[in-house]
């Protein structure tokens, strides 16, 4: 596996350890690149959730291999209210180290003062996830002092998505992703193996959820990406 040498040419920005070090862990398993990051990777390690559809394989994983990894979730105020019942029931579940953080500005005062961005076309999106989703997540990196982070991105899950590496360095930071070539077959054996729920919208045709506002249900002709954001946009801003 790859050693710190090569771990620490990759952060001082060369792009051929960091290739080197992908064509490793593109041959490995999830749960093998996952002990081996937790070993190698530096500064303090968080793993981010939205706690989303599929969101207990990430959180199973990393704490089955790092029971305390801190658990960074970005509260927007508007999840839907079975999100915030799933977040109680697998925080308790899996006994998680739940770090909450959220805009300085409640979701009331920003529609004081913005109204409703979220329906303001792309520029409008754009600003709502800075304020609640992006700034947030910097206050949770420098709170946590963060320097290696993980995600439960997977490539077939958008275009957008479609060529990110296992790892990669994203303002300055290492950011994994363990299972970014599993498929939702994959997804399922590994929830169906550990007695693992979905998110209780999944029984509703949701395959992706985030805020109320902007997530819909998967319909005929929909791609997945198109539930999110009113097919404008898949990112939120985090990942890219």
């Amino acid at each position: 596996m790859p050693d710190l040498n090569l771990i620490n040419q990759a952060m001082a920005g060369d792009a051929r350890a960091l290739a080197e070090i992908n064509l490793t862990l593109e041959t490995q398993t999830a749960e093998q690149r996952v002990r081996w990051a937790i070993q190698f990777l530096p500064g303090s390690q968080v793993l981010s959730s939205s706690f989303g559809i599929q969101s207990t394989v990430m959180l199973h994983l990393l704490t089955s291999v790092k029971a305390e990894i801190p658990v960074v979730l970005i509260d927007t105020g508007y999840l839907f209210r079975e999100t915030y019942q799933f977040i109680n029931q697998m925080t308790e579940r899996l006994n998680l180290n739940l770090q909450v953080f959220q805009s300085t500005q409640s979701p009331a005062w920003q529609e004081a003062s913005h109204g409703k961005l979220w329906e303001q076309g792309l520029d409008g999106l754009s600003k709502y996830n800075r304020i609640n989703k992006v700034e947030p997540m910097q206050q949770a990196f420098n709170k946590l002092e963060v320097g290696s982070w993980y995600a439960g991105l997977r490539r077939e899950q958008a275009t957008s998505r479609s060529d990110l590496p296992v790892l990669r360095i994203q303002d300055g930071r290492f950011k994994m992703h363990p299972i970014i070539d599993w498929s939702n077959r994959d997804v399922h054996r590994y929830l169906a193996q550990h007695n693992l729920p979905y998110h209780p919208l999944w029984e509703q045709g949701y395959v992706s959820v985030g805020d109320h506002h902007s997530s819909r249900p998967l319909s005929v002709g929909m791609r997945e990406e198109d539930t999110r954001f009113f097919g404008l946009k898949r990112e939120c801003g985090l990942h890219e």
